[in-house]
Order: structure tokens, then C-alpha cells, then sequence
């Protein structure tokens, strides 16, 4: 085996070098991923063909001239590489041509020898000129809208991130004055005075879980965990009467305004109906295999609606044609608005992260607010459009009301309340009351608060036993007690 060394050919350190860069140079120098450069004549080739291959049985159409200023097109390509006529902003003509070509006699082959056209006479093009619209009707029509071209002109990013600084003026014409962009604003909360505690009301043996006020604003009823069902004088606070009837808890009382019945729920799955001029209950509402966990009437209608752990919404004794609006949220984070003439979800509300405990109603406009442990949000009635998030009541919300003069109380379970102003979500005022003596820190939760039929002041039914009552203070002033508003617009929440 004979091995042949070939002598290696030494180079300076300069030259390698050199060679070095060289291969460095070409390996970098050229964009191997770039996109090779479109070549104009290929892509009028391509379009060429496209046309022929898509739109020949229209080609011999009447075809759009460009106006004098842009001049006439190439007749291969008469509405530009889009497909839109690139100059809409001027009158357009029309050329009338001749009929198909057709062969010269029957059976005869279609060539280029053997074919036939029919050219219009002058007559015929000045009556269909007639007929045509004229330049200025289709200018007046211009008006009323950007033409396609238009629009398609200025679609891309920089116009869909940012306004047009151009506005369209009559004509379609473009005009140089900017539009000014008003910055975007926050209205003021209203000012509303604090509310203070001025009574605490004892006489329950268990938690105090609902509360209702009668229409005359005479007095108000409470249901506790101690099973009974207890009526109080709303201006001294004293008890007037107690209603037995319950085996467990009552979670819900609701008193009607249009007869003399007090409707009552509770954890031993009943409800019922009290007569309130003879103190006993004259009807029993069987159907829920849950606890009952609350109640409310219609304000207008003979309509009873009850929830229950059963995970269902029952209506009870429906006397009229009319269609209410019924509301329920769940445990399991929805809220449904429901259609009771078709028996359905009129539409199911996934925004809340976290259980929804508590819903009212406005009195004056034709939305609800919600209460969960992420936030309170407001909705638009019928068909729940989203409103706005009132963020900062970090704790299990239990209950909710409000007054016609926008004021918004929340609840929660830690024992603290939350005064909001209801038009810009503001949070006036913070209230913590302390537990009665004799009763534990941790038994200073809310279960249900509601103003008064005079909206003047606000029961709230606790943990402790006890039943609270506040009104506004008559000495406090928009100088004592400023709206310290500061407002974060970056911060809200889309939903």
C-alpha cells in the first residue's frame, strides 16, 4: 500500500485572512430567506391570464374609463390590480358597444372569417346615453357614502389603530382641516351625603337572614335563623308581632303591594303565604326539593318567583298576559334573564368569575347590578349589555340595594358596607359597624339590607342577631365630606 502525500501550498497569513473574509462575505451578503423581487412584466403576464381564465365571458362588457386627470387604462386591466376603479371621485362614461359576435349563417363554425357584429347606430347610443344616469346624479350619489375604493384606499393598520385625520365632506371631497379629537372624560359623581347608624334593633335568636318593608312604610318584617318570622314598628323600632311557622332557617321574606299577603321561604323547602289580617298562613307553595334560599314579587303582576338549591327558578300563580322580566343569578357564576312566555334562557350572562349572590333592580332605570366576590357589575335590561365594573369590595358580597337618588349599597359577609355613587361607580363611603356585646368579631356579617319606601333610610339584617338602621347625616356638607374623585380611565375593565 503506497500512500502519496500531496505537499500542502503554504500561504501567507495576509491571504488567509483575506479568503477568510471573502467566504464570510458570501455566506452573509445575500438574504437567502428574502422573497425573490416581483418582476412587472411576469405580473402583468399573470394577470393577463387570470383575467382571461375568470372573467372572459365578461370581458366584452362595457368598460369604465378612467377620468382626463389619471388617463385611460391599459383595456387588459381597466379596474386596477384590486379590482376597484381607481378614480371614483369623478364622473364616469360609458362606452356602448356592439351585440356578441354570431357566425353568418346556421351551422356555421364561429371564426374569425365567418363571424358577424351588429354595431348600435347613433340613434340607438344617443337613447341609451338617455337612458343612462347622468354624471351628475351619479355625483350626488357619491355623496352619500365613501365609494368602495375609498374605503378600500384607506383600510390598513395606521387607519384601523388611529382615526382618520382627513373628514369627508360633500362630494366625496377630502378636506385639510383636522377633525379635533375630544380627550376622553369621566363624568363626576354626584355628591351624597355619609350615612351614620342611629339604631340597632335586638330581639332575634339566631342570624337575622332577610328583610322586607311593607308599601305603607308603616313597618317591616325580618326572617331569622331562630324560624320565626318577626314584624317590626319601622319609626320606634319595636316588635309588633311574630309569625311561627317554619321548621328551619328563613332565608326570604317578600310583602306584597298589591294585596294584604306576606311571602315567606325557608331552608325546610316551603313557601308560604300569610295573611296579614288574620296572622296565619292560607296557602302553601309545594314544588322546590331544596332549601328555598329566596323570594321576590313582581312589582306590577300577581308573579311569585323563588330560587332554590335545587339549582332552579320557580313561577308561582301568574294571573296575567304581561311578560315580566325575571332575573336569577347562581353559584355557579351566571346570570340568566329569562323568557317565562317560552319557558327559556332569554340570554345567560358568563362574566362573573365567582358565585353571584345578590341582584337589584333600579327604581327609576331599566337596569340591575350584580354582586360577587370579584366585583359589583351593572347591566342593561332587557337583554343584559354590559355597563360598567365597580371594583374595591374585596369580600363575599351578600346583598345589594339602592335608591332612586342613585346611591348603591353592598353588603358582604365580613360585616362591612360599601356606598356607591350609582352613575360613575364612585365609592363614597365605607362602613364597618361594630357587633353587639356578647357576640363574637366574626359575627359581624351582612345577610340583607333594603331602604325604606322613603329611600330615607337603610335596614340592614345581620350576623349578630341584631337589625341596624341608618340614615343620611343632616350635618354633613359637600365642604365636611369632598368627593376625593380621581379617576382611572386606563384602569376599566372591558367586562
Amino acid at each position: 500500500m503506497f500512500l502519496f502525500l500531496q505537499e500542502v501550498q503554504k500561504h501567507s497569513v495576509h491571504t488567509l485572512v483575506f479568503r477568510s473574509l471573502k467566504r464570510t462575505h458570501d455566506m452573509f451578503v445575500s438574504d437567502h430567506a428574502k422573497a425573490v423581487a416581483l418582476d412587472d412584466q411576469s405580473y402583468k403576464m399573470k394577470m393577463a391570464v387570470k383575467m382571461r381564465a375568470e372573467y372572459k365571458p365578461v370581458l366584452h362588457m362595457p368598460v369604465l374609463k378612467e377620468g382626463r386627470e389619471r388617463g385611460p387604462l391599459h383595456t387588459s386591466d381597466p379596474y386596477g390590480p384590486l379590482g376597484y376603479p381607481l378614480n371614483t371621485d369623478i364622473s364616469v362614461h360609458y362606452l356602448v358597444t356592439g351585440t356578441h359576435a354570431y357566425p353568418s349563417a346556421p351551422g356555421v363554425a364561429l371564426t374569425a372569417d365567418t363571424q358577424m357584429q351588429k354595431m348600435p347606430s347613433e340613434a340607438g347610443v344617443h337613447s341609451m346615453a338617455l337612458a343612462l344616469p347622468p354624471a351628475q346624479a351619479r355625483q350626488e350619489a357619491s355623496r352619500t357614502a365613501a365609494s368602495v375604493a375609498e374605503i378600500h384606499r384607506h383600510a390598513g393598520a395606521a387607519e384601523r389603530s388611529h382615526p382618520p385625520l382627513h373628514s369627508l365632506m360633500e362630494g366625496g371631497t377630502k378636506s385639510s382641516a383636522l377633525v379635533p379629537r375630544k380627550a376622553p372624560t369621566m363624568p363626576k359623581p354626584q355628591w351624597h351625603p355619609p350615612w351614620k347608624l342611629y339604631r340597632v334593633i335586638s330581639g332575634h335568636l339566631g342570624w337575622v337572614r332577610s328583610i322586607a318593608v311593607e308599601p305603607g312604610n308603616q313597618w317591616f318584617v325580618t326572617g331569622s335563623a331562630d324560624r320565626t318570622i318577626k314584624i317590626w314598628d319601622l319609626a320606634s323600632g319595636k316588635l309588633k308581632l311574630s309569625l311561627t311557622g317554619h321548621i328551619s332557617t328563613v332565608r326570604g321574606v317578600a310583602v306584597s303591594t298589591r294585596s294584604p299577603y306576606l311571602f315567606s321561604c325557608g331552608e325546610d323547602k316551603q313557601v308560604k303565604c300569610w295573611d296579614l289580617e288574620y296572622n296565619k298562613v292560607i296557602r302553601h307553595y309545594h314544588g322546590h326539593l331544596s332549601a328555598v334560599y329566596d323570594i321576590d314579587l313582581h312589582p306590577t303582576i300577581d308573579v311569585l318567583v323563588t330560587c332554590s338549591r335545587d339549582a332552579s327558578a320557580r313561577v308561582w300563580d301568574i294571573r296575567s298576559k304581561a311578560n315580566p322580566q325575571v332575573v336569577t343569578g347562581s353559584h355557579d357564576t351566571t346570570i340568566r334573564l329569562w323568557d317565562l312566555v317560552a319557558g327559556k334562557t332569554r340570554a345567560t350572562l358568563t362574566n362573573h368569575k365567582k358565585s353571584v349572590r345578590a341582584l337589584v333592580l333600579h327604581p327609576r332605570q331599566y337596569t340591575f347590578a350584580s354582586g360577587s366576590p370579584d366585583n359589583i357589575k351593572q347591566w342593561k335590561c332587557p337583554d343584559g349589555n354590559f355597563i360598567q365594573n365597580l371594583s374595591g369590595h374585596n369580600a363575599i358580597i351578600n346583598t345589594l340595594a339602592v335608591n332612586s337618588d342613585g346611591v348603591l349599597v353592598s353588603g358582604a359577609d365580613n360585616g362591612t358596607i360599601h356606598m356607591w355613587d350609582w352613575r360613575t361607580g364612585y365609592n363614597f363611603q365605607r362602613i364597618h359597624a361594630a357587633v353587639q356585646p356578647g357576640s363574637l368579631d366574626s359575627e359581624s356579617g351582612i345577610f340583607a339590607c333594603v331602604f325604606d319606601q322613603s329611600e330615607s333610610r337603610l335596614i340592614t339584617a345581620e350576623a349578630d342577631k341584631t337589625i341596624k338602621v341608618y340614615k343620611e347625616d343632616d350635618t354633613a356638607t359637600e365642604e365636611s365630606h369632598p368627593v376625593n374623585w380621581k379617576p382611572e380611565i386606563l384602569k376599566r375593565k372591558r367586562f
